[in-house]
């Protein structure tokens, strides 16, 4: 006798025929994304048409089943698995991109990739500034759903600051609009921004209506070496007292540029090896430009060890290489990390510095941190070796004792990969009873079944306990 799930499988295969997969090569794709942890969904949807979504969660609301939506699987915090099986929506196949080039904003379908949308825009001589280091995997879906970050968010903020409308369904089958895309609406609620960074429990998005900015004439890069990590975080404190707002100002300690020198068997800066680095990207017309280099130059590079400009568009490639190269590089120093996205205020950022120096000697483990330093968004790399029962549990200390550090210097347990499962643990850490419980109300108002992404952010899952498969992803080495 067929199971109720069984049952409800059958009735989604009526309703969507071909759309609906139960193969097992497709169900085990579906089953993790960038945290690798697997949970088998009992049918993917490959949603072609915008009445799909619609359609998926009536039935699902009717028959109880759980459902997970999923764009290009990129999340780090198994905020796209199916934790709770069901079904998952596979969104990617909805992937249109229109540019108004006379609006200066991008229509865009959930499952378009982040780069396409950008390449889109600069087509036309504008530019869509959110820039994750997933950009060439992620669709627009998934960086709305997780507030994404990325590198130029020092100059230009986070996907939030680029939405001016969303279209997609409520929990219950519903379609709704949230803003139009006008520059101005102040009609009802804001519930356009309560979707974005829910990481998909209050709702499917399905079209957004994009901010776009004017192209940038010329940018410029810049590598510097510092004596320490701390003279290296003063130069940020001065950067920032300036009020000079570089694109992107990337931080690498000398334990993650050592590890990268032993990677690659070559020094960064060879007249000084092993030093902390700041990575500093600039961007205007050619006078804004030339201000920028002047300050640079005049103020900054006289603090460093070495301080070298791009001359070149492969120059200055080359010089992201040393950031995207970090990320490959520590696993020298074991098979398994974890990756913790915090934020803490810039004046509370060589207290981070010194309370990792900390913890690295009380947990015996390599700690290799790098980051967005003029957002304060710095990745903490716990590395470990998941076959060592004692080095796992050393690495569950350090992660616990690093979130009550960042929460206690007025800092954030995530900054731009949400809490999905990965940080469910912490999130009493950072919010009252009251702030949850306001957040639980408004997740039964919209999802009174509970269908949408259920067990995420709000039930404590212990997720370093679970030892994932070595699923190798295309983006496993691109850097955070």
């Amino acid at each position: 006798m067929p199971t109720a799930h069984e049952i409800a499988t059958l009735s989604l295969k009526q309703h969507l025929g071909s759309a609906v997969s139960t193969d097992a090569d497709a169900l085990y794709r579906a089953s993790f994304d960038g945290m690798k942890l697997s949970f088998l969904p009992s049918a993917v949807v490959s949603v072609r048409n915008d009445a799909h979504v619609g359609s998926v969660l009536k039935l699902a609301n009717l028959h109880n089943v759980p459902v997970t939506t999923r764009g290009g699987g990129t999340s780090l915090t198994a905020s796209a698995s199916p934790f709770k099986g069901g079904w998952v929506l596979d969104m990617t196949p909805l992937n249109s991109v229109e540019i108004d080039a006379l609006e200066g904003l991008a229509h865009v379908e959930a499952g378009a990739i982040v780069a396409t949308v950008q390449q889109s825009a600069e087509s036309h001589g504008w530019m869509y500034p959110p820039d994750p280091s997933s950009v060439k995997h992620s669709t627009i879906g998934g960086n709305l759903a997780c507030n994404a970050g990325g590198l130029r968010g020092a100059k230009y903020g986070v996907t939030r600051d680029y939405v001016v409308a969303l279209e997609g369904y409520l929990p219950t089958g519903e379609r709704v609009c949230w803003g139009r895309p006008l520059r101005k609406w102040a009609v009802g609620y804001n519930m356009r921004d309560l979707w974005i960074g829910s990481e998909g429990t209050l709702g499917v998005i399905t079209k957004a209506t994009l901010r776009l900015i004017p192209r940038p004439e010329q940018k410029a890069t810049f590598l510097a070496a510092f004596a320490s990590e701390e003279e290296a975080l003063n130069a940020v404190i001065k950067i920032a007292e300036a009020r000079f707002i570089p694109v992107a100002l990337e931080f690498l300690d000398t334990e993650s540029v050592s590890g990268l020198e032993n990677f690659t068997g070559t020094s960064v800066f060879p007249e000084c090896p092993g030093a902390a680095i700041l990575l500093i990207e600039i961007d205007g017309n050619a006078s804004q430009i030339e201000t920028q280099r002047a300050f640079l130059r005049n103020t900054i590079a006289p603090l460093t060890k070495g301080f070298r400009t791009a001359n070149s568009e492969e120059e200055a490639e080359s010089f992201w290489n040393v950031r995207r190269k970090c990320s490959p590089a520590m696993f020298a120093h074991g098979d398994s990390k974890l990756n913790e996205d915090i934020v803490v205020p810039l004046r509370s950022q060589l207290k981070l510095i010194e309370f990792l120096r900390t913890l690295r000697t009380s947990s015996g483990l390599h700690i290799p941190t790098f980051g967005h330093a003029a957002d304060g968004n710095f990745h903490v790399n716990i590395m470990y070796n998941r076959d060592d029962a004692n080095a796992c549990e050393r690495a569950k200390k350090a992660v616990k004792e690093l979130m009550s550090a960042v929460v206690s210097m007025g800092g954030a347990i995530s900054g731009e990969h949400g809490i999905g499962l990965a940080k469910s643990d912490y999130l009493r850490l950072q919010c009252s009873d009251n702030e949850l419980q306001a957040m639980l109300a408004i997740k039964k108002a919209l999802d009174p079944k509970g269908i949408l992404n259920p067990g995420k952010i709000f039930t404590p899952y212990p997720a370093w306990e679970k030892r994932p498969e070595k699923i190798r992803l295309a983006w496993d080495h691109r850097g955070d």
